[in-house]
């Protein structure tokens, strides 16, 4: 195993070979991707040639508000966090370099403006007879679960509990067991999503029988010159798993206002709903946590969109105790 060198302090480094350094220690593809969008452009605002050393706290902030200052909320703190991140990597390592000043504040993200459907909305679409077992099964499992849609449609039917109403998805941002490259699902911390009497009806009759393969698939077998992976494919009709291009189309085409494609309901919509429709429920905010996973109450708060009807109710209960409804 290769010993652990500490750098020396005070070592000069160039803006640019300060970044290239940071982003060439990150392991994750994704990662280097989006934190060279906030890191590359930054660098090149202050000038990539001069030393990091030269470069003032202020100089920093300035150049987050130039570039980013008038992007929306999440823009400005993605890019905020991956100048940071850099930044602090770099200090931590004995490079001397500015920092992140104290006025380039991270800010609250707004609310999300994601609709929220009905309970009777969501019913109605789910019973209409047009719509086709498979797309009733991932709606009311996106429902229940409450999970993103691209953790659902990951599932394989070998990984599902019928019997607890359970299965582990690849959650969002998936923390790896290990450090190579290339990892596979097995090699990543999976999370827990449940489901209740909906999906659980819907779900034996869309598997019918089949015991291997993606729980949802595709109508037809994928053209001879695509490549697809062997977990992507059922081995016993070779069908491929359906995609969240697919699936977010399929879900417009049922939605869409007038049929004008691009005016339908959103994936993301059944996550906000149920999420709401658990609020209203009485749902506390850590079990809204646990359901959906999140690890910050911010980011539970701005999927809860209570309907005025709820907020009525529950202003009912301050009435005098010969007034409640």
């Amino acid at each position: 195993m290769p010993a652990v060198v500490q750098l020396p302090a005070g070592k000069m480094l160039t803006v640019r070979a300060a970044a290239d350094v940071f982003l060439d220690s990150l392991g994750n593809p994704n990662t280097v991707r989006n934190y060279g969008i906030g890191v590359g452009k930054t660098a090149e605002r202050l000038g990539e040639g001069r030393p990091l050393a030269s470069v003032a706290d202020d100089e920093i902030g300035e150049a987050l508000e130039l570039l980013w200052g008038s992007s929306a909320v999440n823009t400005w703190n993605a890019r905020r966090a991956s100048v940071l991140s850099w930044l602090g990597w770099c200090g931590e390592r004995g490079y001397d370099g500015p920092a992140v000043p104290a006025w380039a504040k991270r800010l609250t993200p707004p609310d999300s403006e994601t609709p929220v459907r009905s309970k009777m909305a969501i019913d109605r679409l789910i019973a209409r007879r047009e719509v086709h077992l498979r797309e009733k099964t991932l709606w009311r499992m996106l429902y229940e679960t409450v999970a993103r849609a691209e953790e659902i449609l990951g599932v394989n039917i070998e990984e599902l509990d019928l019997a607890g109403r359970r299965a582990p998805v690849k959650a969002k941002g998936a923390r790896p067991r290990t450090r190579r490259r290339g990892a596979v699902r097995e090699d990543f911390v999976l999370e827990t999503v449940y489901w209740d009497a909906g999906t659980a009806r819907l779900l034996p009759r869309l598997l019918k029988g089949r015991t291997r393969g993606p729980v949802f698939v595709t109508h037809r077998k994928p053209g001879p010159g695509k490549v697809v992976s062997p977990r992507d494919i059922c081995p016993d009709t070779g069908l491929a798993r359906l995609s969240y291009g697919q699936a977010r189309m399929l879900l417009d085409e049922h939605t869409a206002l007038g049929g004008e494609p691009g005016t339908g309901w959103d994936l993301h919509e059944w996550r906000h709903s149920g999420l709401t429709h658990l609020g209203e429920g009485g749902a506390s905010l850590l079990m809204l946590m646990a359901k959906s996973r999140h690890k910050k109450a911010e980011n539970v708060r701005k999927y809860f969109h209570p309907s005025p009807e709820a907020i009525a109710e529950v202003t009912s209960l301050l009435a005098p105790g010969d007034r409640r409804r």
